[in-house]
């Protein structure tokens, strides 16, 4: 284990949860009730991570800005009705979460989905108390990518920022654990488009699947 390491926080969409089942599924009941067919899954997966305002422009390109913000309020009423109909844990995750407990690494979440919908989607799955911070979008008056929110989930989990090391698939993600002083892995597994080049964002590792955490962990200990 890498002894620096005391607390691993993770992104939620597209690095912890695989969320976009639920959240292209809300866009497209949004697009059934306003009378237009459903577009296809693939294309839309990549953008979840940059939330809802996203998709609601993906999936209304010729919405004006205020037509726009009205579709993304409704969007967030269908999908908080959806939050985990088919939203799971990414293959592999559950067994990572027993491993960091059985080693006593505290485990915690940070991301820029608002708390009404982050802690109840951790509820209904049943991992709430898996984390020993949970840190979202409107927790602070800052999000990612400021350092703010990562800082503040080490403070509620009780070691120092160098301490921890950060996990998520945005560039947004390396940009905020890099100001927070932490090391920052790529979770290329989860919502990456075709032109995101994540080598260019000089993370300290990535992870091609969630198993691969702990194998970094055990070369940072050997190192």
């Amino acid at each position: 284990m890498n002894d620096a390491a005391r607390a691993i926080l993770f992104d939620l969409d597209g690095t912890l949860l695989d969320t976009a089942p639920d959240m292209v599924g809300a866009l497209n009941d949004l697009r059934a009730v306003e009378g237009l067919e459903a577009l296809p899954y693939g294309p839309l997966r990549a953008a979840v991570s940059h939330g809802a305002a996203r998709l609601v422009r993906l999936g209304f390109p010729d919405a004006d800005e205020a037509r726009a913000q009205a579709l993304q309020r409704r969007y967030l009423e269908i999908y908080r009705t959806r939050l985990a109909r088919q939203t799971r844990l990414f293959a592999g995750m559950d067994e990572v979460l027993e491993e960091l407990a059985r080693r006593r690494l505290a485990a915690g979440v940070v991301t820029n989905k608002p708390g009404w919908l982050t802690e109840p989607l951790l509820e209904e799955l049943g991992i709430r108390g898996r984390f020993r911070c949970v840190v979202s979008g409107d927790t602070l008056a800052e999000r990612k990518p400021h350092p703010l929110p990562l800082l503040h989930a080490a403070r509620l989990a009780g070691v120092d920022a160098a301490q921890c090391l950060y996990v998520g698939d945005a560039r947004r993600d390396v940009e905020a654990a890099r100001a927070a002083g932490m090391p920052a892995l790529v979770a290329v597994y989860g919502y990456l488009g075709e032109d995101d080049d994540w080598r260019a964002w000089d993370p300290d590792g990535a992870l091609e699947d969630p198993g691969q955490l702990i194998d970094w962990l055990d070369r940072g200990a050997r190192a």
